[in-house]
């Protein structure tokens, strides 16, 4: 058998017992987290269809304002002029 050192004053003494406990412990708690990013795939494309739709407002009020300011800029010339 091989002899043991005294263990210091103050220190302090983890036992493989709860090392074990500890790591059951992340076990459980990285498990409950995979069951919530479980869903997380159907939130992301539902997410991604709701910005194609507000870029795709964007994108024909952009090209409508550009048709009504080209429009807006011939009309003030040809009055103007």
């Amino acid at each position: 058998m091989t002899p043991t050192a005294p263990i210091p004053d103050g220190s302090v003494v983890i036992t493989p017992t709860e090392v074990y406990a500890e790591v059951r412990a992340t076990r459980d708690a990285v498990q409950a987290l995979g069951s919530k990013l479980d869903s997380l795939p159907s939130q992301l494309a539902d997410h991604e269809t709701r910005l194609r739709a507000v870029e795709r407002r964007i994108w024909v009020a952009s090209g409508a304002a550009s048709v009504l300011g080209g429009a807006a800029g011939y009309l003030a010339q040809a009055l103007g002029g």
